[in-house]
Formats: C-alpha cells, sequence, structure tokens
C-alpha cells in the first residue's frame, strides 16, 4: 500500500536523520569491544528501578521489548542487540530492514539470554520492570538498566525516559511534536472534531493460545485514537482496567462499529481469524456490510508501540478513512 507522504512524517524522518548524524561517530565505533562513552562521563536517569548513573553517551545499547526497538531506531540508535516476540521470531517487520540487518537476537520477551546480553559487552540497557523485575540485578551486572515501569498506555513517558537514557533528549522532543501535529492532520482529514467523533472505531485482535480481544481506550493503540478524535462503541468502555474486552469466536458481534481495524498476533488459523472473518456474525456486522472493516499488521498496530509505528498507523487510518 502506498502512503501519503505528509509534511509531518516528513519532520519525523528529518529528526531521526539528524540523530543519526549527530551520531555518526558513535556508530561507526559501535561493533567495538569495550564498554564507553570514551571519556567516562556519567548522568544521572530517573527510573522505575531508581537513579540509574548511565554513560553520557551509550555506543552499544541492548533493548528488552519492541517497544523500545522502535525507540531506539526513532531516535537514529541501532542497537547491538534486541528480544523478539515470541508468535513472530522476527524484528519488527515495519521498520527498515537495512537498520534490524546487524542487530543480535537476545531472546524473546521477558525472557532474554543473558549470556548473549553479557557477550555483546552493552554500556545500556533499556527494558521495563514489568517484563524483567526478576532479572534487573543481573542485568545490572552486566551494564547500566534503564527499566520504565510497564508497557503499552504511558509509551509516551517511557520513550522521554529511554530517549534521556540515550543522550537524544533534544531530538525526541522533535519527535514528539512531529507527531502531535500529523494527528492533528488526521482529525481535520476526517472533517475535524467533530465529524472524528461520530465514527466509532473498533480494534479487535485475534490472539493465537488467547481470548480474541476488543481493545479499550487505556493502552497504545487506543491512546492514538483518542490523539485523533475518533469514537469508540459502547463496549469499549468495559474493558478491564481500560485495557481490553475478552470475547469469544461466538461473540464476534461484539466487535460492531462504523469500522474495526483487525489483525491477529500469531498464525491467524490458530488465532481464529481465519474461522471469524467471513462467517455468518462477521457478515452481519456493520463495519463489514459498509465495507469498512481493514485488516492491519499486527506487528505495527499493537507491537511496536512507538512513534515510528505511529505515524504509519496514522498514515493508513486516512487512506481507509478519507
Amino acid at each position: 500500500m502506498n502512503r501519503r507522504i505528509t509534511a509531518t512524517a516528513l519532520a519525523l524522518a528529518c529528526a531521526v536523520a539528524l540523530a543519526a548524524c549527530g551520531s555518526d561517530s558513535d556508530d561507526s565505533d559501535s561493533s567495538d569491544s569495550g564498554n564507553g562513552s570514551g571519556d567516562g562521563a556519567t548522568r544521572t536517569v530517573e527510573t522505575a528501578m531508581g537513579p540509574v548513573e548511565v554513560p553520557e553517551n551509550p555506543q552499544r545499547v541492548v533493548v528488552l521489548d519492541t517497544a523500545e526497538l522502535d525507540t531506539v531506531i526513532t531516535l537514529g540508535v541501532v542497537p547491538v542487540g534486541a528480544v523478539q516476540a515470541d508468535a513472530t521470531q522476527e524484528f519488527l517487520d515495519y521498520l527498515p530492514a537495512d537498520q534490524l540487518a546487524d542487530i543480535e537476537v537476545v531472546g524473546n520477551i521477558a525472557a532474554p539470554n543473558l549470556e548473549t546480553i553479557d557477550r555483546l559487552d552493552p554500556d545500556l540497557i533499556i527494558g521495563s520492570k514489568v517484563r524483567d523485575e526478576e532479572r534487573y540485578d543481573e542485568l545490572s551486572a552486566i551494564a547500566p538498566t534503564v527499566f520504565s515501569e510497564t508497557v503499552g498506555a504511558p509509551w509516551k513517558e517511557n520513550f522521554l525516559m529511554h530517549a534521556e537514557a540515550l543522550g537524544k533528549s533534544d531530538e525526541a522532543e522533535e519527535v514528539v511534536a512531529a507527531y502531535e501535529a500529523h494527528a492533528a492532520e488526521v482529525t481535520e482529514a476526517l472533517g475535524g472534531a467533530e465529524a472524528a467523533a461520530d465514527i466509532e472505531v473498533t480494534m479487535l485482535r485475534f490472539i493465537e493460545g488467547g481470548n480474541t480481544r476488543l481493545y479499550g481506550r487505556d493502552n497504545y493503540i487506543g491512546s492514538i485514537l483518542t490523539d485523533i478524535g475518533v469514537g469508540r462503541p459502547a463496549i469499549t468502555d468495559e474493558a478491564t482496567d481500560g485495557f481490553a474486552v475478552e470475547i469469544s469466536p461466538e461473540q464476534i458481534d461484539q466487535a460492531d462499529a462504523d469500522v474495526i481495524y483487525y489483525a491477529s498476533y500469531g498464525d491467524p488459523e490458530a488465532s481464529g481469524e481465519q474461522g471469524a472473518v467471513g462467517g455468518p456474525l462477521w457478515e452481519d456486522l456493520t463495519a463489514v456490510q459498509e465495507d469498512r472493516a481493514f485488516p492491519v499488521n499486527d506487528q505495527l498496530w499493537y507491537l511496536g508501540i512507538g512513534y515510528t509505528a505511529a505515524h504509519q498507523i496514522l498514515d493508513e487510518i486516512t487512506e481507509t478513512l478519507t
């Protein structure tokens, strides 16, 4: 699908390019062994685990979740190691392949391989307490480790913390501003705030090995929909902790809305997507009857949890709804 290139998307690209240019010499050293920002200078970052001293200019970064991978790439930093999601066994497929090619796999989410991480000799590890609290001491013995409290809903706050740890706070401000401008563009493209609010959007995710989810507001994709001001169906308010409502295949009618975006975590056959989509209950949904049910990339819409993903999502929303 060809995406509309917006001015704000170009602004993000410029911000990332500036970040990369500002660290060209750093990148050239990133394959060298040994921790180091060169002069040994450090600064303190406030994290979910307390204050952490990090290198002023970290060179060898390991990330322990998909959101953190989106973050570092967005800020022009290519990590030496990263985890993968269980169901994908690959890095995020919407990120530039050339920037992912030399990243070493260091395990799966919430199951990092500490020996591999140690061998990579990082000078900064970025992750979250909710995923790896029990491994924090071991990780900290390898390198300064910066954890956010949790993942998903607080993705914007996490981004700023991780940017601070990377020494990229100025670049992060540019990224945030570009996203906010892009979101405002999408609202206008939908006819303005009032028109956008009249469009009810369901986020439907089929889960291999789990129940199907109707996503609420307190998560990554929910926050993006809030930022552009679209409406959500009433069932959204029943989401547990604001996160999601879990349904069975026989309850797919509860996904009814003006628009449905749907994806599968894992194999579509094993997740239940193939059995549900096209079935009699599916065909009765308003969005389906009006040709406004759209399959989307699970890695982009649900796993990326970052600003590079967010820009691409905003472009896809504009394409499908205008």
